[in-house]
């Protein structure tokens, strides 16, 4: 699905100019476009719902946002890097826990996800007043696919802002008016009933990944939604996500999670690479681990500068390359700590596929390497290596020149297992969870786990997950943040720890999430309130 990304930018970009004009029309003029005229073909319908995936190829607008900036450098997994700590100010903030509401990251985030919901609205608003038979590949089949992968998107976008931000505005339907941009703060118990319901719809309609053509590889599953369905229900199950009064109780959360793991399991349509290394290589994208991907393709021209949707590749290579131009020449961001280097058990093939540790022989300029004492590199997105590129790659390390084609591993088969383990051990079955554990372990070599308790399971996600931006979501939702990177800190060079002292230390009760855009308050300022410790 990868090409079809960027040709999708027009048509939505025509049809949402044509949504926006609408009400503003008082008479129709013969010849004039309506917005119900675009819909009158499967191939018309394809376009839009493909144009909702867009918006999470998204990394770049004021500043660069990618998920991972809140995934790892919040977490005990990585430094923020870079050329110096002044270097992506926004970022530095993360570090020191004095991110403001004026934070440039966090608003441009907070607004690529509601572009994305908003394309779901309309897409949604339309594509279910089709009639099936508009042509012949139009079926109940092909419709209630388009349909389900809309309700996973807007679904996905919202769980992306609710673990950033907690409750947010639930906005469902198409916004034709400035009078309604000034939408109230919905709780985070709507918002996680809102995401499930969406992932519910979506279950019921999507395709197994094995119904789909080859060029379609990429697009929501059904196995990706139960696999969201269960992800979700662990993170309502959590300690932390619990405090803000949910309706589902902690055993309902944990039973549910273990049924939609389940479902995925038993389908048969995935399973474990046998090479670890596969899954972060160009011949690995969408393969037999692959539950959902954000698609990205390498494209010729530069786009340096441009905003939102000015490329179909990823600027995540470049942000995390190292910044020697002998292996790369990139901008050195996302470093891994000292801290999850020593987490690895001896003999762990794990830590050097998601750690580089470069060679002084192969740098330039070894000193631009360090970040606070650490010359660590991200290597499973920021080095990753790939035999079959050619052309615009620098050899063995298969890196590309600003915008890489790698797709984002959203969710792999490992992941589900571990979260099945998990879901199991909550709902009270610490046999299965071991069993599924060992499964983990033993693709790379691993001795079977000693017991199936909550820090086996934590110790786990951490090595497979690694440097794939899980780890702070994962703090957070555990209900030991403040306890882990308080110990972690102790642990840290001593350039870190003089950086850290510039900021006010993490606060329990505050800094689990992250202000609401001040830009965005601005908008409702009676209806939406600030977290809180932020102003």
């Amino acid at each position: 699905m990868k090409a079809k990304y960027l040709s999708i930018i027009c048509v939505l970009c025509s049809v949402l100019f044509l949504s926006g004009c609408k009400d503003y029309l008082t008479e129709i003029e013969p010849g004039t476009d309506m917005l119900e005229d675009f819909y009158t073909s499967t191939e018309a319908a394809v376009q839009n719902v493909t144009g909702c995936y867009v918006p999470l190829m998204w990394e770049y607008n004021n500043t660069y946002y990618s998920e991972w900036f809140f995934g790892d450098i919040l977490s005990d997994d990585a430094l923020k890097g870079g050329g110096s700590t002044t270097d992506m100010s926004d970022a530095y903030d993360f570090e020191n826990w004095r991110t403001t509401s004026g934070n440039t990251l966090l608003l441009d985030f907070y607004r690529a996800q509601y572009q994305g919901i908003s394309r779901c609205n309309l897409a949604l608003k339309y594509i279910e007043g089709m009639k099936v038979g508009v042509d012949d590949n139009f079926t109940e089949s092909m419709k209630a696919r388009l349909l389900g992968e809309v309700y996973y998107l807007r679904a996905y976008y919202y769980f992306r802002l609710v673990r950033v931000y907690a409750g947010v505005p639930l906005v469902l339907k198409v916004l034709d008016s400035s009078d309604e941009w000034g939408q109230p703060r919905a709780s985070v118990n709507e918002v996680f009933e809102q995401i499930l319901s969406d992932l519910t719809k979506a279950e019921a309609g999507l395709w197994e990944k094995s119904k789909y053509d080859p060029t379609d590889l990429g697009r929501a599953t059904k196995g990706a939604a139960q696999a969201m369905l269960m992800k979700v229900n662990l993170y309502m199950a959590s300690p932390y996500w619990q405090t803000y009064s949910l309706t589902k109780t902690q055993a309902q959360c944990y039973a549910d999670a273990k049924t939609w793991g389940e479902k995925i399991i038993s389908g048969g349509e995935y399973d474990l690479c046998p090479n670890f290394e596969d899954n972060f290589t160009l011949a690995g994208e969408n393969g037999i681990e692959s539950v959902f991907e954000i698609q990205y393709a390498e494209v010729p021209w530069g786009d340096y500068g441009e905003g939102n949707g000015f490329t179909a590749g990823s600027f995540t290579q470049i942000l995390m390359r190292s910044r020697s131009s002998l292996i790369g020449g990139g901008w050195g961001f996302d470093h891994p700590s000292q801290n999850l280097y020593d987490e690895f058990e001896a003999g762990d093939p794990r830590r050097d596929v998601a750690i580089l540790i470069p060679e002084d022989s192969l740098m330039e300029t070894p000193t631009v390497e360090y970040y606070l004492g650490n010359k660590m590199l991200n290597n499973k997105y920021g080095m990753y290596r790939d035999s079959t590129v050619t052309g615009a790659g620098f050899g063995q390390w298969g890196m590309h020149a600003s915008r890489g084609p790698l797709n984002n591993r959203q969710i792999r088969y490992a992941d589900v297992l571990l979260m099945y383990a998990e879901a199991c051990l909550g709902a009270g079955d610490a046999g299965t969870a071991k069993t599924y554990i060992d499964k983990v372990r033993a693709r790379v070599g691993l001795v079977p786990c000693a017991a199936a308790d909550e820090a086996t399971i934590r110790h786990e996600r951490r090595c497979e997950l690694a440097m794939e931006g899980h780890r702070w979501f994962d703090l957070v939702r555990w209900n030991i943040a403040y306890e882990t990177i308080t110990a972690y800190e102790a642990t840290e060079s001593d350039e870190y720890k003089a950086q850290v002292k510039l900021g006010e230390g993490f606060k329990k009760g505050k800094h689990e999430i992250l202000p609401i855009p001040y830009n965005e308050i601005l908008l409702n300022p009676t209806e939406m309130q600030q977290n809180p410790g932020y102003n």
